[in-house]
């Protein structure tokens, strides 16, 4: 399987490819450079596997949550490409490949995923590793700091940007220090989530594409 992945929904702009299980990545960190960044990286990435984007099977898109714009560059790039090489898109919640980085770097099995919506507000969703795939315990929610529910598990872990911005008023004692790992997506855990997903489920034609805001712009 040859499968794309992108991620813009973040400060981070993220590119993978997964080849035949082989792993290729360009991530960077770089707000508001995602247009200038993003179709290089998916080039680079091209060139050096030695693959056109006629000879991928899917791409693989982070929908979100995340920032608005971030969120639409991933996907007008995404739906391009499928458009213009008839291929599938397969969609990957952002905050799932939030929890797929933090087992790839820990280990660990549960989550409590979250992103700054600013507002003073958190992106969160709970995961529980299956298998190897971050698979969700409960819905995508936008909330207060205060309103966010820790996972009911033992040896969960934060991951994400939330956490880090708002972990204080939270109101809730973390056992241990907090070690915040991953703090922003990247396109390779989209891509593994996406390749399982491809493999199970198939792809979406790019018209259905429908990135996750969970709130409205204004």
């Amino acid at each position: 399987m040859n499968l794309l992945a992108l991620d813009t929904a973040t400060d981070a702009c993220s590119v993978a490819l997964y080849v035949d299980g082989t792993l290729l990545q360009r991530h960077e960190v770089a707000p508001q450079r995602h247009t200038q960044l993003l179709l290089p990286m998916v080039r680079e990435l091209c060139a050096e596997a030695a693959i056109t984007p006629a000879g991928l099977d899917a791409i693989a898109l982070g929908i979100g949550p995340g920032a608005f714009t971030g969120v639409r560059v991933a996907a007008s790039v995404a739906q391009g490409l499928a458009y213009a090489h008839a291929l599938p898109v397969v969609e990957v919640s952002t905050l799932a490949a939030l929890a797929q980085g933090g087992f790839r770097l820990t280990g660990a099995l549960t989550w409590l995923a979250t992103l700054d919506a600013r507002r003073q507000e958190i992106y969160w969703a709970h995961y529980r590793i299956v298998d190897g795939l971050a698979t969700a315990l409960t819905a995508e929610h936008v909330t207060p700091p205060a309103a966010v529910a820790l996972p009911d598990a033992d040896g969960w872990r934060p991951a994400g940007t939330g956490w880090t911005a708002y972990a204080p008023a939270m109101g809730t004692a973390w056992p241990a220090p907090a070690t915040v790992v991953p703090v922003l997506p990247e396109a390779r855990d989209v891509a593994v989530l996406g390749a399982a997903r491809f493999a199970r489920m198939g792809g979406i034609a790019p018209c259905d594409v429908a990135p996750t805001y969970l709130r409205d712009a204004l």
